[in-house]
């Protein structure tokens, strides 16, 4: 299955069903925007503030450290750039800035993160990641192939936090 066609079946159900419009608008764009708000609150508090902490950094070398220098090594055009007749549900600052997606990286970056420090929060941020990724992709800005890296950047980011950051440092407390 090539990554067009996976991209124009899913972005292909855009506008359909206007309620599924919405939903995913506000998972591709606007949630975003909650995670790192409750990011920053579970700083403030004490039980959640190693996970808070471990998240923030697992984003940060997710987003700033792996994918933006990818973006800018592969500079791939959005789908909407290439493609005829895309349903562009929201609207993208840069036209050649697709791979890999930045809200994959962050959201799958989280999930790992919260799920080594619990394992049902984590499974259920899994969960709204992919959800995220399939936004994405139905709003036409990413290719599916954009998510996947993503994706596996953002839990390796997540691993490496913790396995090479956090817990050292516990351990040394």
């Amino acid at each position: 299955m090539s990554n067009v066609f996976l991209f124009e079946k899913i972005n292909g159900l855009a506008n359909v069903y206007t309620g599924l419009n919405y939903l995913a608008i506000f998972f591709a764009d606007y949630l975003l925007y909650i995670v790192l708000a409750l990011i920053f609150i579970g700083l403030f508090i004490k039980r959640s503030r190693l996970m808070a902490v471990s998240t923030a950094v697992a984003v940060f070398i997710a987003r700033i450290i792996f994918a933006e220098p990818l973006k800018q090594i592969f500079h791939q055009a959005r789908p909407y750039v290439v493609l005829e007749n895309v349903n562009k549900l929201i609207n993208e600052h840069g036209d050649y800035a697709s791979f890999p997606s930045g809200h994959a990286v962050i959201f799958f970056a989280v999930a790992t993160a919260v799920f080594l420090f619990n394992r049902k929060l984590g499974i259920f941020a899994f969960f709204i990641a992919l959800l995220v990724g399939i936004a994405r992709v139905y709003a036409g800005v990413h290719w599916p192939i954009d998510i996947v890296a993503g994706g596996v950047i953002g839990i390796l980011a997540g691993i490496i936090t913790n396995n090479f950051i956090i817990v050292p440092i516990i351990k040394r407390l």
